[in-house]
């Protein structure tokens, strides 16, 4: 009986995998390297204050997009029992997730022998790189054509260009 339990835990967890919807990832990772152009002047721990606030505003904008999800469009149409909470929480949880990848690149920085603002850069190439890796994702899952595939990656890498050109443009 376990055993059946366990395979239909396997294929629930499957056909999530299947269905995934990667847009949060892409926006998170936006969120990410937004985040790092906007933090501007730290205080005395930097690393720490930008790590904690690559999560904190993660968990923020994670949480965020379950309410609207839960408390608009879901709970129009049908009551909001745990299920379809914890649905919620999965089907939004890439833009949590989106938040590490930068995170720890400032959190290592110091064994790369980065300062600050080294830190600050490697977290910011990390949040477009990703960004580009959630859209190609997105784009292989939805079965993208080459081009298509190839058209999503520019023009993420694109818009995350141009978060890195507002970083010249607002100097802090």
């Amino acid at each position: 009986m376990t055993t059946d339990r366990g395979a239909a835990r396997k294929a629930r967890g499957a056909e999530r995998r299947a269905h995934a919807d990667y847009t949060g990832g892409v926006y998170g990772a936006m969120l990410a390297a937004s985040v790092v152009i906007g933090a501007g002047t730290l205080g005395s721990l930097p690393r720490l204050e930008l790590v904690l606030l690559l999560v904190l505003t993660g968990a923020v904008f994670w949480l965020a997009h379950v309410h609207a999800q839960l408390f608009g469009a879901r709970l129009a149409q049908r009551n909001v029992d745990r299920a379809t909470v914890l649905h919620v929480c999965r089907e939004e949880w890439p833009i949590l997730q989106a938040a590490g990848p930068p995170a720890a690149a400032v959190a290592v920085s110091p064994l790369l022998g980065l300062d600050v603002q080294g830190a600050v850069w490697l977290a910011l190439a990390v949040a477009v790189a990703e960004q580009v890796g959630w859209s190609v994702a997105a784009s292989l899952r939805a079965g993208a054509s080459r081009g298509q595939l190839a058209g999503s990656a520019a023009v993420n890498l694109l818009l995350g260009l141009l978060i890195i050109a507002f970083k010249f443009v607002v100097k802090h």
